[in-house]
This record gives structure tokens, C-alpha cells and sequence, in this order.
């Protein structure tokens, strides 16, 4: 007898409806095609021992299980349970009415218990979009899946549970979720705050400007300045998540399969931290099986390089084009996937190899040579990417030991916020830019327009500290921001000259 069961294949982070048609017929041999990995042909072991123990019997005849679309490699162990269910319903011991409103998937263990699975959401919105009445998945599974709204989502734990509950012999509690209660409620929860922080009045001013215009920011500095401490604090004054942005996140962390078992929606901006010994495929995606590197996961966030000189030069230059495209393609011979990568980058660094160069106090003992080799380990294209360059100094006593509070974060970000809402008004007809750091240069003519006396103070200011030519159409972005802050329509001195300063390492012989 030949009976359709329906699961689902994730790629990148769509899914895509796999028919699993099983033919029980005369015979006594197993045979599995569709293009199938190893842990799908091998799934036939679990199904056969999960048979056995939820009490009925594995059919001694000849099955073919066919994966449909045959074209799209079947990955991963999410085809075990709707594979038993086709089984089950090809050998008569089950009914066959109602497995067409359901997508079925879940890993079976050899008892018949149910694991979860990667990649749910995707495949929930898979699901609704063709149709299907509701799905049925693991238990631990059912809370993310159900955040897609419109499909009857049945958390099951066993395959003897799944086969009752097909049979009409037990009714299944639907999960439900109300995302807007799940969302509101963990906004902007952070445990970190602003307020935290001593001093660094200057950093904290350079981190509001790079939040409001969604600009890259370098931070350099001797070691135990705050950095780090700084940039941890950076997503909690970012706008809130929206819903779409929050879900597509969400699809990303589900798929590589990194999502807390705590929450079934992210609803804070993620924040990656790759320790410096990354390689090129962990940091941008990869891998026999593509997966979402260190710069999707940060996507609608932050990534954050700490140490940057330290990174093997391969996987920096690796992100130059993710970083104008906010946009990541992993190509095989096969097929091609593609991930968001819209994040803001971060880096740290100290100022030569002993960290003191340039120290208000100590003595720093690496020549002239060494520093620059050391700056220069970054290459023009990347630091040609990043926005804001700021100097990070030690804090004085006075500041560690001042009792006087300094301004929180939610503070802070609701001047992010009305800063950000000015742009998305400017760039209404732009789909494609979202905040001033994504301008390219056409805009950047249209919009940063500065009087004569601005073109003086930026000519001169550029002379006088030998900045890069690169180093001008960051200025005017970062001007724009700072104009958009203080709610100004156009651009004054003022700015310009609050811009200029974060160009440190444009100015020439910087290290000497």
C-alpha cells in the first residue's frame, strides 16, 4: 500500500515541504532513495527498534521510502518519526485519513521517544504557507513552532503518543502562544547596563552616535581601559527588536540550532563575541552541510572582535564584502544558500603588541616599527569599512571612586531611537538603506550637504591631521548622525568637527 506522509527540509533558512511516500509491498528488502544523507538512511535502525517498542510490528516485507522533491538533499534526523507514521499506515495499522493535514517530524530514539529538532520555525512557516492544518513535532519543539500563528501546533513525546493521537484515541492539548505578550515582555531585558560603567564619557558618547546611524566602531586602547566592558553595553541602547526583525533572527539561531531552550523567540539584539582563534567557514558560514556562521548570528545585532590585530588576516578580510552587502552567499557544486549578515561591528584593539602605546603614564616599549606593523596588520579595505575610530584611556581614581550616577541605558536609547526614526523617514523610498551607515555615495551627495564654512573646517582639519581621503565620506555620515541626535536639519560645524575627532586612525605616521 502506498501512503504520503509530509515533513519538511531546511535550507539556509527556508524550508521546504518533503512528500515521504512509502510503498509497503511484497518483498523482504528496505530501500531509501531521494538523496539522502547518512543519518536518513540510517534512520531505518531507529525506526525499526522505536517499532518495537511502542508495541507494533515492523512490517517483514519489501519497503520503499521516497523523499520528494528527489532533486534536494534530505539532511539531519527530522524524518524519522513522519518515515515510522508512513510505515505504520502502510502496513494497515494505523488509518491514513488525516495524515495529509499534518507535517510530521521528530528523531526518534531506539524506545520510541520523541528528540527535538533544528530549524522548527522555518519549518512551521513552511507549513502554513502551503496549507497544512497543523504540525506535528517534539514537545520541546511545540513553544518555538507555535509562535507562527494560524497552524494547530501538537507537541508529542512519543511515537506510540503521535500514532494514538492519528488513530483518534487520545486528544493532544494545542501549544499555543500569544507573541505579543512574549514579546513585550522580554524587550530590551538586559542584565547589563550603561550606568555601570565609570567615566568614558567620550566612548559612551562614540557608542550612542555608532547606535543611532548603525555605524562600525573601533575602539583602541591600552589593556584594562573598558573596551570590552564598553562594548557589551552597546546593544542595550539599540533600538528594540520589531516582531519581523525578531523572527527572522530567530529563524537563523533555530536552523543552526542555537536557540536557548530558555525562550522560543529572541527578542533582545543578538551580541557574538568569536574569540580571535576563529577560522574563515566558522565566521561566515560553511561547512559540508551549510551552516549560519558567527556573522548571521549577529545579524539585526552586534558582532564584536575582541583583540582584532590577533584574527588570522584570512578571516578578516572574509567579511570586507558581508559588510557592504549585509549579506553572506555560500555556493557548493550543488546548490547555493544564502543568509542575512546585517550586523554592527565592533572591534578592539590595543595600540602595539605591549599595550601601551600612547599611555598617559607608562612607558611603552616597542619602536616606531612595531607599532605600525601591528596597526597594519588591519588592512585598508576593512578599517575603509569601519566608521568611528576612538581612543579608549585608562579612567582616572577620581572617576572609579565617583558616587554620582551615571545615565542609563534605556536613557540613552531613547535618543537612539528618535535619532533612528528621522532616517527611516529620509529613506522611505531607499528599501535597501536603513540608517545612515549604509549610504552609498550618491546619497551621501544628496543628503550630507554642508555650507562653505563646513567645506573650510573639513578641508582644513583634513590638512592639518593628514587624513586619509577615505576618511571624508565617514566624516560626513557620522556628521549626518550626530545632526540627526540633536534633531538638526542640516549639518552644522559643530558636527563636523564632533566627526573629525573619530578618525584617529586615518591621520598619517598615526603610530609614530
Amino acid at each position: 500500500m502506498l501512503v504520503k506522509t509530509y515533513c519538511s527540509a531546511v535550507v539556509g533558512i527556508n524550508a521546504t515541504t518533503v512528500t515521504v511516500e512509502v510503498n509497503v509491498t511484497t518483498g523482504l528488502q528496505y530501500f531509501m532513495v531521494g538523496l539522502p544523507d547518512n543519518a536518513v538512511k540510517e534512520s531505518i535502525q531507529r525506526i525499526e527498534s522505536a517499532i518495537f517498542a511502542t508495541g507494533y510490528n515492523m512490517p517483514r516485507q519489501k519497503i520503499i521510502i521516497n523523499l520528494a522533491p528527489a532533486d534536494i538533499r534530505k539532511e539531519g534526523t527530522s524524518y524519522d518519526l513522519a518515515i515510522a507514521i508512513g510505515i505504520l499506515a502502510g502496513s494497515h495499522q494505523i488509518p491514513t485519513v488525516t495524515l495529509n493535514k499534518y507535517v510530521i517530524l521528530g528523531e526518534l530514539s531506539l524506545d520510541g521517544k520523541i528528540h527535538p529538532v533544528k530549524g522548527v520555525l522555518p519549518i512551521a512557516l513552511q507549513a502554513k504557507n502551503d496549507g497544512f492544518e497543523g504540525i506535528i513535532l517534539p514537545l520541546k519543539n511545540a513553544e518555538e513552532a507555535a509562535i507562527v500563528q494560524g497552524i494547530e501546533v501538537y507537541g508529542i513525546s512519543s511515537l506510540e503518543e503521535t500514532a494514538k493521537f492519528i488513530k483518534g484515541e487520545i486528544s493532544i492539548h494545542r501549544t499555543e502562544v500569544n507573541i505579543s505578550d512574549k514579546f513585550e515582555k522580554f524587550l530590551n531585558s538586559y542584565d547589563l547596563d550603561f550606568a555601570d560603567v565609570k567615566g568614558q564619557e567620550n566612548i559612551k558618547r562614540a557608542l550612542e552616535i555608532a547606535a543611532a546611524g548603525g555605524h562600525n566602531l573601533i575602539l583602541i586602547g591600552p589593556p584594562g581601559a573598558g573596551k570590552t566592558m564598553l562594548a557589551k553595553r552597546l546593544p542595550t541602547i539599540l533600538p528594540p527588536l520589531t516582531i519581523d526583525e525578531s523572527l527572522e533572527t530567530t529563524k537563523i539561531h533555530s536552523v543552526s540550532g542555537k536557540l536557548p531552550n530558555s525562550t522560543s523567540l529572541l527578542t533582545v539584539r543578538p551580541f557574538r563575541s568569536p574569540h580571535h582563534t576563529i577560522s574563515d567557514v566558522a565566521l561566515v558560514g560553511g561547512g559540508n552541510n551549510p551552516q549560519p556562521g558567527e556573522i548571521s548570528l549577529a545579524h539585526n545585532g552586534v558582532l564584536f572582535l575582541d583583540e582584532l590585530p590577533e584574527f588570522k588576516r584570512s578571516v578578516l578580510e572574509v567579511m570586507r564584502q558581508p559588510l557592504e552587502s549585509r549579506a553572506i552567499t555560500i555556493s557548493r557544486s550543488r546548490f547555493t544558500v544564502d543568509y542575512p549578515a546585517s550586523f554592527m561591528l565592533i572591534a578592539a584593539m590595543n595600540p602595539c603588541p605591549c599595550g601601551f602605546h600612547n599611555h598617559p603614564t607608562r612607558n611603552c616599549i616597542c619602536g616606531p616599527y612595531t607599532v605600525q606593523k601591528y596597526i597594519s596588520k588591519i588592512s585598508g579595505p576593512l578599517l575603509d569599512r569601519i566608521d568611528i575610530h576612538i581612543e579608549v584611556t585608562p579612567v582616572e581614581f577620581n572617576e572609579l571612586t565617583d558616587t554620582r550616577k551615571s545615565e542609563k541605558s534605556e536613557v540613552v536609547r531613547s535618543r537612539v531611537i528618535n535619532a533612528r526614526k528621522i532616517q527611516e523617514q529620509r529613506f522611505k523610498r531607499n528599501p535597501n538603506i536603513h540608517a545612515n551607515a549604509h549610504m552609498r555615495a550618491k546619497n551621501i551627495q544628496e543628503i550630507c550637504i554642508i555650507d562653505e564654512g563646513g567645506k573650510k573646517l573639513l578641508k582644513k582639519a583634513m590638512e592639518r591631521l593628514n587624513l586619509s581621503a577615505r576618511a571624508y565620506d565617514r566624516i560626513l555620515k557620522v556628521a549626518r548622525t550626530i545632526a540627526d541626535l540633536e534633531e538638526s536639519v542640516e549639518i552644522q560645524n559643530e558636527h563636523l568637527a564632533e566627526a573629525i575627532q573619530f578618525r584617529n586612525l586615518d591621520r598619517e605616521n598615526w603610530s609614530g
